[in-house]
């Protein structure tokens, strides 16, 4: 064969190659047009809009299409008789701590959580380290969108210590200076936790005056507060007080009637104040957890008036004997000014049950009341919580204090400016402990409780609005612009859920136990929980406020 003969036999196999590649690209398809597909799932938009049958598309983290979907996604995934909706929003988180070493999220997810709002405690560190904070958070890695307030106590613990007293106008000064730092750098308010010591040393008008700093930049006031007892309704009084003169948004943080003589009249007339403020123009709105326990430190039975002059004080005057007897008389009496007492408001110590003693010794009494632990150690029950309290430092002790009724739940959850928030951690590993240390059922089960039971069970709510209270309503009040909606455009958050099958299995004996039936959610267009299986992904975000953009 000739050299030129050779040559266009070569030119020939070379088109006949370039032809076989081209029909084996041919027949593998043109390349995804969508990195996820979500298909024939009952599309809820989180707007309370009934549902509609779609596929969505999300491409580069965010819904790039609704509606019939023709073209392939690199991931497919079939959502035929299940729900399709915005990723829930938790507006009372507790995990800015443990998040930094421990991003999962995992108890969270499983709810169908993908935003978390830093509540009551505040950012771990101080105003001045919060951007290097939310850097930290960027930089390790987070599995959810994490955004949090400053709290008012920090700043006045940094100026003038954990005790009693009214700060001088040059300290006020200060503190306002550490709230506008933290609201600088992305914090989305201030927030207090008022029944507690320090936080219960603030004045009203000071908390007005810091909360105005916050209100400069559209910023809330966000609080525990001061007594969800018998004194309510004075509480949300100041609450409202505060957000009227410093123009401020007031968010309630867990809104409940924790008062056994007030079921039934007290959160009838709660509602209708915060609906009073709201119809005059006054931005209030309020977040609950659904289940009839708090959960907090047993220093919530210590009379407020030892922690006057500090913590450490606080704990030397409970060791001391002579003033154990004045204590525990004072316990018995109920509430005093300046403190709500817990064991009035449960009805008494059979209705206070130990969670988390931190002690292995007092694991046998865990999930008991303190009644009967003080019959089992011999003690008076104040003694034997205190004793408790003082022998798991520097570790907190926890309790569960049965101090609501379904009813009043209901009552609040049905109202249209109720938000959801766990007021529970993130869990380093999944099964055990939250970040708190505290084993409440609400760190496990909040959302599918919400879902399940007053959706399924009972009916105290549609699906639509359950929905809207977990994703398009705290988004708007958030300004989460681009979240809590399925929108073309918006960021695709996105949780799918059987909802004849999800449940929530933690309960009061079993705390831990993970929920069920929410199998895939999406975070900021990744798929983070797959079929049941965290997939390992941090695609979670850090939220600033608009002052810290």
């Amino acid at each position: 064969m000739s050299a030129r003969a050779v040559g266009l036999a070569g030119m020939k196999w070379r088109r006949i190659a370039a032809s076989g590649a081209a029909l084996l690209l041919l027949g593998a398809g043109p390349a995804p047009a969508y990195d996820i597909v979500i298909r024939g799932g009952r599309v809820l938009d989180g707007a309370g809009n009934p549902w509609v049958r779609a596929d969505i598309g999300i491409k580069d983290g965010r819904i790039a299409k609704i509606g019939l979907i023709t073209a392939r996604g690199a991931k497919e995934i079939d959502a035929t008789g299940r729900y399709v909706a915005p990723g829930f929003i938790d507006m009372m988180d507790q995990s800015g701590s443990v998040l930094l070493a421990h991003g999962a999220a995992e108890n969270k997810l499983r709810m169908g959580v993908t935003t978390l709002i830093g509540g009551e405690g505040g950012t771990p560190v101080p105003a001045d380290a919060i951007p290097r904070y939310f850097d930290d958070l960027a930089t390790r890695g987070i599995a959810v969108n994490f955004g949090t307030y400053y709290s008012a106590t920090q700043a006045r613990v940094a100026v003038m210590g954990d005790g009693a007293g009214a700060p001088t106008p040059a300290q006020l000064e200060q503190m306002r200076g550490l709230v506008d730092r933290a609201m600088q750098a992305g914090a989305f308010g201030i927030s207090t936790a008022l029944m507690y010591p320090p936080d219960r040393f603030h004045a009203t008008e000071d908390l007005v005056a810091l909360a105005k700093v916050a209100a400069k930049c559209g910023g809330f006031y966000a609080t525990h507060m001061r007594d969800e007892s018998a004194r309510l309704l004075d509480s949300v009084d100041e609450a409202i007080r505060i957000g009227e003169d410093s123009g401020a948004k007031v968010e309630i943080f867990h809104l409940k009637a924790a008062y056994a003589p007030g079921w039934g009249t007290l959160m009838p007339q709660a509602i209708a104040r915060i609906a009073a403020a709201r119809d005059r123009g006054v931005d209030v709105a309020a977040d609950l957890y659904p289940y009839t326990a708090a959960g907090t430190g047993l220093e919530g039975t210590v009379p407020g008036h030892v922690f006057a002059q500090g913590f450490e004080a606080g704990l030397a005057k409970l060791r001391d004997p002579s003033l154990r007897a004045q204590l525990k008389r004072e316990a018995a009496a109920g509430s005093v000014p300046g403190w709500s007492s817990l064991i009035e408001a449960a009805g008494g110590w059979q209705n206070i049950v130990l969670a988390n003693a931190h002690q292995p010794d007092m694991l046998r009494f865990h999930g008991k009341n303190f009644v009967e632990i003080g019959a089992a150690l011999n003690k008076d029950p104040a003694d034997a919580a205190w004793d408790i309290l003082l022998a798991a430092l520097p570790n907190r002790a926890f309790a569960l204090y049965f101090v609501m009724d379904e009813g009043d739940i209901e009552s609040a959850i049905r109202q249209p400016w109720i938000s959801i928030g766990s007021d529970g951690a993130a869990a380093a590993v999944l099964g055990e402990l939250d970040g708190m240390g505290l084993p409440h059922p609400r760190s496990y089960g909040t959302f599918a409780r919400v879902l399940a039971h007053y959706v399924r069970e009972r009916g105290v709510l549609s699906l639509e609005d359950a929905v809207r209270k977990m994703t398009s309503w705290p988004a708007q009040r958030m300004g989460l612009s681009d979240r809590g909606l399925l929108r073309e455009g918006l960021r695709a958050d996105v949780v799918i859920f059987d909802a004849a099958a999800v449940e929530d299995h933690a309960s009061w004996a079993a705390p831990m136990r993970p929920a069920t039936g929410i199998a895939d959610v999406i975070v900021n267009g990744v798929l983070t929980l797959d079929q049941g299986r965290h997939t390992g992904a941090r695609a979670g975000m850090v939220l600033r406020h608009r002052c810290g953009r």
